[in-house]
């Protein structure tokens, strides 16, 4: 492991995790208007990606980079992501309602639903995603087939995501840097 340079207060790995939290607030900021959150999660990804080649995982250059790649793509996705919530809720608030096979089709809707979320944000970690989501969102779908278990490692960083901020609200906040950088690890893991 390295040695700290001087000045420096903590170790590299404590400095990864700052700007991991720090690209976190950033991407939590970026996703309030809900159509900009599949862009903002794919340039968080993009960004702790680039800590690979050496390039700073601050906010400012995640900042730079997402004002690059706003176009209408990133807008077509950021609509599609909450109208299918919006429809999964709805199906399994009518399936709860007690009609025949309620009990069956709830659950068909939650596997589908998560199969979905998954591909979701798989496509986000990929690095097409940045110009081309159709590509992405292609490739993700085979990766979620092909490696079961990097879906399952996804499906853990949600469910640890949504417990951290259902625990303590103002995590809800940074919650988003530690899942893409989960996401990016399972993307980089399916790749390397």
């Amino acid at each position: 492991m390295p040695a700290r340079e001087a000045g420096e207060v903590f170790g590299p790995r404590m400095t990864l995790f700052a700007d991991v939290l720090s690209v976190g607030l950033a991407t939590a900021v970026a996703c309030l208007p809900l159509l900009t959150a599949p862009a903002a999660l794919s340039t968080a990804c993009a960004v702790l990606r680039g800590t690979r080649g050496g390039q700073p995982a601050t906010a400012g250059r995640y900042f730079a980079l997402l004002r690059r790649r706003l176009r209408a793509g990133d807008l077509a996705a950021g609509a599609l992501a909450p109208a299918g919530a919006l429809l999964v809720a709805a199906d399994l608030a009518l399936a709860g309602a007690g009609l025949p096979g309620g009990a069956a089709f709830a659950v068909t809707a939650a596997v589908i639903g998560a199969g979905a979320l998954v591909v979701g944000l798989r496509a986000c970690a990929r690095p097409e995603s940045l110009t081309d989501w159709r590509t992405a969102v292609r490739g993700a779908a085979g990766d979620a087939v092909r490696d079961p278990g990097g879906s399952g490692l996804v499906l853990l960083a949600v469910a640890t995501a949504c417990l951290c901020a259902w625990m303590l609200v103002p995590l809800a906040f940074l919650a988003p840097g530690p899942l893409a950088l989960a996401v990016t690890a399972v993307d980089v893991r399916r790749g390397g």
